[in-house]
């Protein structure tokens, strides 16, 4: 059990931290412009794309190259991973590519395999959060990760953190059936870990994030402004709004 501080609000007789992964734990941007980048990259030496096809296909999957951002409507870092598969593909039949589905499952897996050893270059912890997973962790208070990626990949970044032995449970979009803001996700880790929804807090840096830990009923929904949302979004759902991560205070 922990007490906490949050946005000048004490969030007291906290069991269950749940976090979303990337933009809340992981630098969202730098993770997910490369590996777009990556997919593109494959899918392009299949089909033998152009430069300019490339730049739309990266487009159309989330990544805006002009800013080395991911846009804010997604789909990565928004939506699970069949949505982004499907909006490769569709845009590939704008090109006069088509039936590419399966080159672009091929691209997205095959990626995934070599980047691993890329974590290095891929992943930047959000300042603070590593920390604080620890801090809670020390103090009795069990973790959770709920995440669009899959529950593999989100793993193995935990892995890489040094933070998978204080993780209590993670829950990709691959093994639900509804993906966020359904609550399914929180629901899934509640069996999980047997804690309850009354003292457990959901953080993430997404609208889907924080409308799924108000749905869950979770205590605190609160939204962190290290991804791809700004604070006016976040404070239509919750009075929970903060910087970041390392904001989250824990109280003595």
């Amino acid at each position: 059990m922990v007490n906490l501080y949050i946005s000048d609000q004490d969030i007291d007789n906290i069991h269950l931290a749940i976090l979303d992964k990337d933009g809340t734990i992981m630098e969202l941007h730098h993770y997910w412009v490369q590996m777009i980048k990556l997919r593109t990259d494959y899918i392009a030496e299949e089909l033998s794309l152009n430069d300019k096809e490339k730049a739309g296909l990266m487009f159309a999957m989330g990544a805006d190259t002009s800013k080395n951002r991911l846009r804010p409507e997604g789909p990565v870092g928004l939506k699970p991973r069949g949505v982004v598969l499907q909006a490769a593909a569709d845009y590939l039949k704008t090109t006069n590519h088509f039936e590419t589905l399966s080159v672009c499952s091929d691209a997205f897996d095959h990626i995934d395999q070599i980047s691993s050893e890329m974590f290095p270059r891929l992943i930047r912890p959000i300042p603070g959060a590593v920390e604080l997973l620890h801090s809670l962790h020390e103090r009795g208070c069990k973790i959770a990760i709920a995440t669009t990626d899959r529950t593999e990949r989100a793993q193995l970044a935990m892995e890489y953190l040094n933070c998978a032995d204080i993780i209590d449970s993670i829950i990709g979009a691959d093994i639900v059936k509804m993906p966020k803001p359904n609550p399914e996700t929180i629901l899934k880790i509640f069996n999980k870990t047997g804690c309850d929804k009354k003292r457990t807090i959901m953080v993430g840096d997404a609208i889907t994030d924080v409308k799924m830990g108000v749905k869950a009923q979770c205590k605190a929904s609160v939204g962190v402004l290290t991804g791809l949302t700004h604070a006016d979004e976040l404070m239509q759902i919750t009075p929970y709004v903060i910087e970041s991560i390392s904001k989250i205070e824990i109280k003595d």
